[in-house]
């Protein structure tokens, strides 16, 4: 009998429905691939549903906080589950923006300057120029972020702010768009990504024509060195496992040479056939089948 992989996709974060449209993409190239395959849009009984179902493996599809930041993770180590992607610490301080931040800065990695405030208190205490960008600690796929062009703080208006107290602020780094996805510990390649809105927000990613992807990028080549080493560099940092996709900003506005920013990583990458990883990974020769396969394959608990 095929293996039994239970997709995990849904459950309450802010992006349920990018997980939902993940999950989905997955379960359908797992079957395929020739896996028998139980969807789960998760809820707070998840444990009880795993216990009654006992899937030989979980994929991973969920999105933001419980399913990014260690707590499903830990669930599922506990429940003796093998599940795809990072395990629980490299989950937990990936989700944490400026623990990972940290990380990478005392690794000799450059990051954009920053700090956190609480939301109120933004622009306190202080050297940094205007923009700003704004971000939530703990939230992916451009959720809450914002780009402050003035010194207003137009956060506190904002009646649909949901994303906690304190938040990340960061100098804007100019220039251009780029991510590097790593499988199993090896960059795949650099994609630039451009969109009319000049800021790749979460309608850019999401969105019918919200954002252009190309790939390879056209860069100097030591920059694509750069970005692929630094990408494999801030994987293996964490401890992260299966795939991972580090954001970066390439600022060429003001030197000949540039100057690659690493923004952040992400341990569950969007995971439709189109979406960014996917894409390079299509590039390098793993079609959409045979990439799940391979992580469902590569699936284990913490040791």
């Amino acid at each position: 009998m095929s293996k039994h992989v239970a997709v995990l996709m849904g459950g309450w974060s802010a992006e349920r429905n990018v997980s939902l449209t993940s999950g989905a993409a997955c379960a359908a190239a797992l079957r395929e691939a020739g896996y028998r395959v139980t969807e789960i849009d998760i809820n707070r009984d998840i444990a009880l549903v795993l216990a009654n179902l006992r899937p030989d493996v979980c994929f991973n599809a969920l999105h933001g906080p419980a399913g990014e930041d260690g707590s499903i993770q830990g669930l599922l180590n506990i429940m003796a589950i093998p599940y795809t992607h990072s395990g629980v610490e490299a989950s937990a301080i990936a989700m944490n923006k400026p623990q990972a931040k940290a990380v990478f800065m005392r690794a000799g990695l450059r990051c954009p300057e920053g700090y956190v405030r609480r939301l109120d208190d933004i622009f306190e205490r202080t050297t940094l120029s205007l923009p700003l960008v704004v971000k939530p600690l703990n939230q992916g796929s451009s959720v809450g972020v914002q780009i402050l062009r003035r010194r207003v703080n137009e956060l506190l208006a904002d009646a649909n702010w949901s994303y906690g107290e304190q938040v990340l602020v960061e100098k804007y780094i100019p220039g251009r768009e780029l991510t590097v996805g790593v499988l199993e510990g090896q960059p795949l390649c650099v994609t630039e990504i451009t969109s009319d809105r000049g800021f790749y927000d979460y309608g850019a990613k999401y969105e019918p024509g919200g954002s252009v992807h190309v790939l390879p990028a056209p860069l100097p080549d030591a920059v694509t060195e750069e970005a692929l080493a630094t990408a494999a560099r801030a994987h293996d940092l964490l401890g992260c496992r299966g795939v991972t996709r580090s954001d970066f900003r390439y600022d060429d506005t003001g030197n000949p040479h540039g100057a690659l920013y690493l923004l952040e990583i992400n341990t569950q990458p969007g995971m439709t056939a189109t979406s960014l990883l996917p894409e390079q990974a299509e590039f390098c020769g793993y079609d959409f089948p045979e990439l799940v396969t391979r992580i469902v394959e590569n699936a284990r608990c913490d040791s």
